[in-house]
């Protein structure tokens, strides 16, 4: 845990973000985010795994809007500002008003919707539709909360142009990550296979640098996030296979080399091959 809440003074402001069911549990954690200097705390009541939901946490407070508010004014504790990361509902998306009406009326600072149900997962469109008719009811319950949309939002330039389009108050960016490293740039470019691979590089040392004073999960938590980077050039599949075959991160640098040093990949921009 305390690697997960590990932080620079260069990432303030801060947000801390929780999950869980146990009011006393959210009072005690919100105290202590205070005491290491987070700016402020968001309550996961979104997440759609299956064996979070069951339990009663995550999007599966949903079903349990009681525990729901009551875990809202166990983390006002800490004197931080709350929020609330949510979906439109549990099954179907009609339970949006009721929903987020209750979260609303919690008085929170600021309220994150993933535009999709819990049962919807990523699966389908994001419901942007909706959009005007859930900032009429925020303005209409909660005018001092803060709107931010979730869903489809695969970079910075469609983020911009969905707050142009809606007039939200923000925008978080989620799975779009996992397909594009440079989600964030300012203005979009190609990047060659060099930039990607120098990316993953970084990460790789990252995760040296931290695991030496962080209490960091396994070596294998990393496979997921090699797909960011080896992918849309030629060979990137093989390379990709291969690294999900590493244990360490001196194997995974010395298969970036190999793939480097081999004379069929001069062009670094190829985009031929997945």
């Amino acid at each position: 845990m305390r690697g997960r809440l590990a932080f620079t003074e260069d990432e303030q402001p801060i947000v801390a973000q929780i999950w869980g069911d146990k009011p006393e549990h959210f009072r005690q954690m919100s105290i202590g985010l205070a005491k290491q200097g987070f700016r402020g705390v968001d309550i996961n009541m979104g997440c759609p795994v299956p064996n979070v939901t069951a339990n009663g946490m995550g999007s599966g407070l949903i079903l349990r809007p009681e525990i729901a508010a009551d875990l809202i004014q166990a983390t006002k504790a800490g004197g931080l500002p709350v929020s609330v990361k949510t979906r439109l509902g549990y099954t179907d998306v009609d339970e949006w008003h009721d929903w987020l009406t209750h979260v609303l009326k919690q008085d929170i600072a600021n309220l994150t919707i993933h535009l999709r149900t819990r049962k919807e997962m990523s699966k389908v469109d994001a419901h942007w539709d909706l959009i005007p008719e859930i900032k009429k009811l925020r303005d209409q319950l909660a005018p001092g909360t803060l709107l931010t949309i979730n869903g489809d939002i695969t970079d910075r330039q469609t983020g911009l142009k969905l707050a142009d389009q809606y007039g939200v108050d923000g925008l978080m960016i989620g799975r779009g990550i996992f397909t594009n490293p440079f989600a964030f740039e300012q203005e979009p470019k190609d990047h060659s296979s060099q930039e990607l691979l120098d990316l993953l590089r970084l990460h790789l040392d990252l995760y040296d640098q931290y695991s030496e004073e962080l209490e960091l999960r396994p070596f294998t938590a990393l496979h997921r996030f090699f797909k960011i980077y080896v992918r849309g050039f030629r060979g990137a599949s093989e390379l990709r296979n291969q690294l999900m075959n590493t244990k360490s991160t001196d194997e995974a640098r010395s298969l970036l080399d190999q793939f480097v040093e081999r004379p069929d990949n001069d062009d670094r921009g190829s985009q031929s091959d997945r």
